[in-house]
């Protein structure tokens, strides 16, 4: 059984669209959301198809999918909405946070307000 296993989803809010193209891409993997140094605002969010999950990692589960959020990256991402759109030039997630401050010109990079 995973531990911190987020039960009540009401602190990470994935969209029915995000699930449905979860569920076309991940296979027998789960997906991992983290935030990541880099860009010119400082941070950035990341997504990569992983097999397991790490000790502390937060275990989200819905409509049979795994995404895995590291601790660190949770206290940025508590909140957060997953969202998938596509678009007639690109697809991509989207995550909605209320925890920024400020994001760069090009959106790409994010500057979070001063976590407690």
């Amino acid at each position: 059984m995973h531990k911190n296993i987020i039960k009540n989803f009401l602190t990470f809010y994935i969209n029915k669209t995000s699930i449905k193209k979860i569920k076309t891409i991940i296979k027998k993997k789960k997906l991992r959301i983290f935030v990541k140094g880099g860009g010119c605002g400082g941070l950035k969010y990341g997504f990569m198809l992983v097999k397991k999950k790490n000790e502390k990692d937060f275990c989200i589960i819905k409509k049979k999918i795994i995404i895995l959020i590291d601790s660190i990256s949770f206290q940025y991402l508590s909140g957060s909405y997953l969202f998938y759109k596509h678009y007639l030039e690109e697809s991509k997630f989207i995550i909605k946070n209320s925890n920024i401050k400020t994001t760069c010109h090009c959106g790409s990079s994010i500057n979070f307000i001063k976590l407690n």
